[in-house]
C-alpha cells in the first residue's frame, strides 16, 4: 500500500520500528519531534491558511485554472510536510500528492463523488483537509503535553527503566483524570487511537537477511503514530530526556541513565555534552558554593586522599567526614565564624 499524509503504515517488532526501508529504536521518531523547531509549524500555519480559501474555491468553480492555482498552493505545503520527521523517510505516493487537485478535476467521476456529501469519497477529502488544517496544531499539543510528563513526572526520577517509568505515568495518568474531573466532567483520561493492524513476516530492513514477525500498523494521523511510538518506548524501558547542558532531547535506551546527550556541546568543536556536562555543573556548583561548604570540600578530600593512603582506619574516616559535616552545618546555621570553622577542620 501507498503511504499518504493522512493513511501510512509502519511495522512494530523487536522493540524497534520499521518503515521507508530504515530502522528506528522505539521513541526516536517521538523525540525527534520533541526537537522539532517552531519554525516549520509556523510557516505551516500561513501556507495552510493561504491553501484552505483556495481548495474551497476550487470546489465551487471546478476548472482546471482553480485545480492548478490550489495545487501551487497545496504544494507549497507538502514541501514543508515532507521534510518533517516521519514524513521524510516514508514511502509517500509523492507524486499523487503533488498532483492531487488537477488528477480530480480531470476525473469527472471522482469530482462528482467528492462533491456527494453523502459519499465516502466526500469523507476521504473532507478528513484529509481538515487533517491538514489541525496538523500544526495537532504537533504543538502532542509536544506541549509529552514535554509537560517529562518534565514534571520523568526528570525527578532517581532510577530509569520500565518500572519507573510506569510508576511514573500512573501518577500523570491519575492526575489527568482527576483534572479532567474537575474541569471537563469527564470520567476519565484516556490515550487511545484509532489503527488497523495485521501481523506479518518481513525481512529485517537491517540487511542482515533476519526474519523478524512484525505487527503492521496503519494510521491516519501523524501524532496518532507518535503517542503510540512515545508509549511504546516506556513500555521497553526507552523514553526522551532534556539534556541539562545543551537542552535538546535524546533517547534514553534500556534504562541507561545520563543527564546528557552525545551531541556536540554548544561552543564546542569535539567534546559532546556527555563529556563536558558533568565538569560544567560541578564548576557551577563550586561558584556557587558558600564559604562553609568549600572549606568542608577542602576538608573531606584532605581526609580522604589520608584513608587511601592507609594513614587513616575506616572508623578513624567515618568519625572524621561526620564530625566535619557537623562543623559546617554549625557554621551554616551561624553558630560558630568561618574562622573557626576553619581550625576545627583542619584539627581533624
Amino acid at each position: 500500500m501507498a503511504d499518504y499524509f493522512d493513511c501510512f503504515s509502519v511495522s512494530f517488532g523487536n522493540g524497534e520500528v520499521f518503515f521507508g526501508g530504515k530502522t528506528f529504536v522505539l521513541g526516536q521518531c517521538s523525540t525527534d519531534v520533541l526537537n522539532l523547531d517552531d519554525a516549520p509549524l509556523t510557516e505551516l500555519d500561513g501556507r495552510i491558511d493561504m491553501l484552505m480559501p483556495a481548495a474551497k474555491e476550487l470546489l465551487e468553480l471546478k476548472t482546471d485554472s482553480a485545480a492548478h492555482s490550489a495545487q501551487e498552493l497545496l504544494n507549497a505545503v507538502w514541501d514543508v510536510v515532507f521534510t518533517l520527521p516521519v514524513y521524510r523517510d516514508l514511502n509517500m505516493d509523492r507524486w499523487s500528492a503533488y498532483n492531487l487537485f488537477p488528477l480530480l478535476i480531470a476525473d469527472k467521476d471522482k469530482l462528482e463523488v467528492t462533491m456527494d456529501e453523502g459519499s465516502e469519497g466526500h469523507a476521504m477529502f473532507k478528513q484529509m483537509m481538515d487533517g491538514l488544517e489541525y496538523f500544526p496544531e495537532s504537533l504543538r499539543v502532542f509536544r506541549g503535553q509529552v514535554r509537560g510528563m517529562l518534565e514534571l513526572y520523568f526528570e525527578p526520577l532517581a532510577r530509569r527503566g520500565a518500572e519507573a517509568y510506569a510508576t511514573a505515568y500512573w501518577q500523570y495518568f491519575n492526575d489527568m483524570t482527576t483534572a479532567g474531573a474537575v474541569l471537563f466532567n469527564a470520567d476519565s483520561f484516556e490515550q487511545s487511537f484509532p489503527t488497523k493492524i495485521k501481523f506479518l513476516p518481513m525481512a529485517n530492513p537491517d540487511k542482515s537477511g533476519r526474519i523478524v514477525l512484525a505487527e503492521q500498523t496503519e494510521f491516519t494521523c501523524l501524532t496518532h503514530f507518535l503517542y503510540t511510538d512515545f508509549y511504546r518506548a516506556l513500555i521497553v524501558g526507552n523514553a526522551p530526556r532534556r539534556c541539562h547542558n545543551c537542552g535538546t532531547y535524546f533517547l534514553l535506551t534500556a534504562g541507561y541513565n545520563t543527564c546528557y546527550c552525545n551531541n556536540l556541546a554548544p561552543g564546542e568543536t569535539e567534546r559532546t555534552c556527555r563529556k563536558v556536562g558533568a565538569h560544567r555543573k560541578e564548576a557551577k556548583e563550586r561558584a556557587s558554593a558558600t564559604p562553609a561548604q568549600k572549606e568542608y570540600a577542602k576538608a573531606y578530600n584532605r581526609l580522604k586522599m589520608r584513608k587511601n593512603r592507609g594513614k587513616m582506619s575506616l572508623d578513624d574516616w567515618n568519625a572524621a567526614v561526620a564530625k566535619a559535616q557537623d562543623l559546617k552545618e554549625q557554621a551554616e546555621w551561624g553558630e560558630i565564624s568561618d574562622e573557626e570553622l576553619r581550625r576545627q577542620l583542619a584539627a581533624l
